[in-house]
């Protein structure tokens, strides 16, 4: 096998999740949670509607933060401070900007991210050069018009933080 190249985070491990409610999607939130600590960048993609949001507001449930977690489209960042010993967590919604890392600096995430959760809504080209351990989670769900509530979701673990962790229970 093949060492990952040096600036290329290797793909520590996988899951497939089938959601089927917007209730699901907040409790695979909460379960994600407890795999989560200081430090961590969770980088969330998927079509308008498919559950980022929904799945981020189960992440501040299960951090206990404090504040309603809501879409930051227009203010494009929140931070939700710990009501507890936990890490704050920082919601960003890059949708509305177009550069990469360089517009996301005036967000000052390399400065949060040591001490907070990050999760990145349409991060995708933006912050990956933040850190190369990173949660990707994608999100699929079927599009038009449809009200259909099932999410075929991918989680992937890239670099040495998440190399070990059992991303399986996410599946439960």
């Amino acid at each position: 096998m093949e060492a990952p190249a040096p600036h290329s985070p290797a793909e520590s491990g996988s899951v497939q999740i089938v959601v089927t409610s917007p209730e699901q999607m907040r409790e695979l939130g909460r379960r994600l949670a407890k795999l989560l600590r200081a430090g961590d960048l969770v980088m969330l993609s998927g079509e308008l509607g498919a559950g980022k949001t929904t799945l981020t507001r189960g992440l501040g449930e299960g951090l206990g933060v404090r504040g309603a977690v809501t879409s930051p489209t227009f203010v494009i960042a929140r931070v939700h401070p710990s009501l507890g010993e936990g890490p704050p967590l920082v919601h960003v919604d890059a949708y509305r900007l177009s550069g990469g890392l360089e517009e996301m600096e005036d967000l000052d995430l390399d400065v949060s991210l040591p001490d907070s959760v990050v999760v990145v809504e349409w991060g995708e080209g933006k912050v990956e050069e933040l850190t190369e351990d990173r949660l990707q989670v994608v999100i699929h769900r079927a599009v038009g018009d449809t009200t259909d509530e099932v999410r075929q979701m991918t989680v992937t673990g890239l670099g040495e933080r998440w190399a070990e962790a059992d991303l399986s229970v996410l599946a439960a």
